[in-house]
């Protein structure tokens, strides 16, 4: 059994491929129970939490397994650790033990990425991102694989990591216009791929600002009390998601809106699965409002975590 680790992942990957070995493995028969979330603490403030994410295809079976610490940085420390097992599908046997935090940041971006390519405007220009942390880079680089953007503008509390973050992509992507923005309606209004990938407990815009046609991309809260968007974006948009059975078990952009009346789940136009199988851009209209909504799936985990183990093998 081979010990993959963080550096391994990270030389192997790239998002064209992975974007594409994405769709891909969504695609293909594959076998995912819900994900298991436990809650290790059952105090008000604190967050800490255990998850299992099984799966399996053709090819293989993985399980990952992830501790979720946010008040780690007081101590200097990452907030999430994780690692993937992998086995052989025909015979069980142990394949490798790869790094999942760093397949987490790499998944999470493509399968973002892979959601936009069905459902934003083919011709987007302008992308507006929340968030500065150690998901910023993969999402934006990510959403560039996808679109031909002109302006990225990222709207952060830190403005120091958000300004890091801008000097860093400005360096990569010499051509595209890279801008530290708030989140006025303006701006919001001026996007035409919305992308949030943040630990707000609450709203980061108001969903009237939001222009026709815009795609929005929330990846960031796991809570079924919190939000990234507010009622208004979802009621105006058509709402696609990484896994029904997940997202609706957790996400508290679909479950508040649900619980005060103003959606239902049938209202879920299709998983993200179904877009792969399909393979068709989903847009119905220039004007069409879309959403997804991800809160990662164990399939996504084990096709990146196929990917790095055959590539390593090369």
């Amino acid at each position: 059994m081979q010990l993959i680790n963080r550096a391994q992942v990270k030389q192997a990957l790239n998002f064209k491929v992975l974007i594409d070995t994405i769709a891909e493995g969504f695609s293909g028969d594959a076998n995912m129970p819900m994900r298991q979330v436990f809650e290790l603490d059952n105090s008000a403030d604190n967050h800490d939490a255990f998850a299992v994410l099984p799966a399996w295809n053709n090819d293989v079976i993985g399980v990952k397994a992830f501790t979720y610490f946010p008040e780690n940085f007081k101590q200097d420390k990452d907030s999430l650790y994780s690692k993937i097992m992998l086995f052989s599908r025909q015979t069980g046997e142990p394949l490798a033990l790869i790094d999942g935090t760093e397949v987490t940041l790499w998944r999470t971006a493509a399968v973002s990425a892979l959601a936009a390519s069905y459902l934003a405007k083919k011709d987007a220009k302008h992308l507006v991102f929340f968030g500065s942390g150690n998901l910023a880079p993969f999402m934006i680089n990510a959403h560039l694989n996808v679109r031909d953007y002109e302006k990225v503008t990222v709207v952060a509390r830190n403005p120091d990591k958000a300004k890091t973050l801008l000097s860093v992509l400005s360096a990569q992507h010499g051509k595209i216009q890279f801008e530290f923005g708030t989140a006025c309606q303006s701006l919001i209004a001026s996007a035409d791929v919305i992308s949030c990938a943040t630990g707000s407990h609450t709203p980061l815009f108001d969903g009237n600002w939001v222009s026709p046609g815009t795609h929005i991309d929330l990846i960031g809260n796991h809570h079924k009390q919190y939000r990234e968007c507010d009622t208004r974006t979802v009621t105006r948009s058509s709402v696609y998601v990484d896994s029904r059975i997940n997202v609706l078990n957790e996400a508290g952009e679909l479950l508040l809106p649900i619980s005060e009346g103003v959606f239902s789940e049938s209202q879920v136009k299709a998983e993200l699965t179904e877009l792969a199988k399909s393979h068709t851009y989903r847009r119905a209209s220039q004007s069409e409002i879309t959403l997804f909504k991800s809160v990662g799936t164990a399939l996504s985990d084990l096709v990146t975590a196929k990917l790095v183990y055959d590539l390593v093998q090369e």
